[in-house]
């Protein structure tokens, strides 16, 4: 029982990542179409967001009881809300700089940023297989960035800023609602869930302010692409359903039930089939093209995510599988 268990776990949360992967060659399909990356955040929140909710109005009124009945609380999942923010919209805009399988492998920096974290707040340095992991992830992200060509800069450093700025946020978010107490107050699925409606709600406010900005700039043109974006109809449709439900609402669920069932540490492993699964389908769906650096990178980023995962203390694993629990 306890092995169907386990494999009914893994087999969740490997569904839940690959959903996430589609959600990035999703975004990256809408992106191409003229959406702005703080449209499309919005709107992937506000769906998400909507359905998580009512999702706990109907099966968990009693964390949305004790949420509101503390202003503390309260606090804490704006916090974490604006944490969600920052992860969901530095993702979408490293998208629009390179692409789905890019911007998801320099995602994965993440797990280094937990790794550091974990190791300074206990005052150690890092084992020599983080040191190692460490040493992958700036490999990788190197080899990214420059594809091979040691001399020059082959990526939009705006897209390398912004996928690392993405790892960080995704760290953030991360590290957040463990330390605070969220997760074990509230468990992982309703503390994202009312994380992404608070975080909606900075996001539309951070979509709406950017279009006012162009606005008032006399760049009428601009501000409309940016409120009423020119997607056709698969566009919209894309949007709706890979970027926000399937994407976001029904990612999330799986990979969190699949967590709980076969530990952080084998789910962060486990996650890493996100970039894979964004990587393949930007190749196969929007015909993306990847170079052997690319995938050297992706080997590289995947080795790091083993060697800051396996055999550390239980402390540092957790935190470190934990770096998967991400919205991808």
């Amino acid at each position: 029982m306890a092995g169907a268990a386990s494999l009914r776990g893994a087999a969740l949360t490997l569904a839940g990542a690959t959903l996430w992967g589609f959600s990035g060659a999703s975004s990256q399909y809408v992106l191409a179409q003229g959406a702005d990356p703080t449209f499309v955040t919005a709107m992937r929140m506000l769906c998400a967001g909507a359905l998580f909710l009512a999702f706990l109005a109907v099966r968990r009124r009693d964390v949305l009881a004790r949420v509101f009945a503390d202003r503390r609380t309260v606090g804490r999942f704006a916090v974490f809300g604006f944490g969600l923010l920052g992860s969901q919209i530095t993702f979408a805009i490293s998208i629009a700089y390179t692409n789905a399988g890019t911007a998801t492998v320099l995602q994965m920096t993440g797990s280094v940023f937990i790794m550091l974290f974990v190791c300074l707040r206990a005052r150690t340095a890092p084992r020599a297989g983080e040191a190692l992991g460490l040493a992958a992830a700036l490999a990788a992200t190197y080899l990214i960035a420059t594809q091979g060509d040691f001399g020059a800069l082959r990526l939009p450093v705006e897209g390398v800023l912004w996928g690392v700025a993405n790892g960080l946020a995704v760290a953030l978010y991360v590290v957040y609602p463990k330390e605070s107490g969220l997760f074990e107050r509230f468990g992982g699925l309703a503390t994202t869930g009312l994380g992404m409606a608070v975080g909606a709600v900075y996001a539309t406010i951070v979509w709406l302010v950017r279009a006012a900005i162009s606005l008032a700039a006399g760049d009428g043109a601009e501000a409309l692409r940016i409120v009423a974006p020119p997607l056709d109809a698969s566009g919209w449709a894309v949007l709706a359903l890979g970027v926000g439900v399937v994407g976001t609402f029904v990612a999330y669920a799986l990979y969190l039930s699949g967590v709980a069932r076969v530990g952080s540490v084998a789910g962060g492993l486990l996650g890493a089939v996100e970039p894979l699964a964004a990587t393949s389908l930007s190749v196969v769906w929007l015909g993306t093209a990847f170079s052997g650096a690319d995938w050297a990178g992706f080997a590289l980023m995947l080795a790091m995510i083993a060697l800051v995962t396996i055999k550390g203390p239980k402390a540092r694993t957790d935190a470190a599988g934990e770096g998967a629990d991400r919205a991808g």
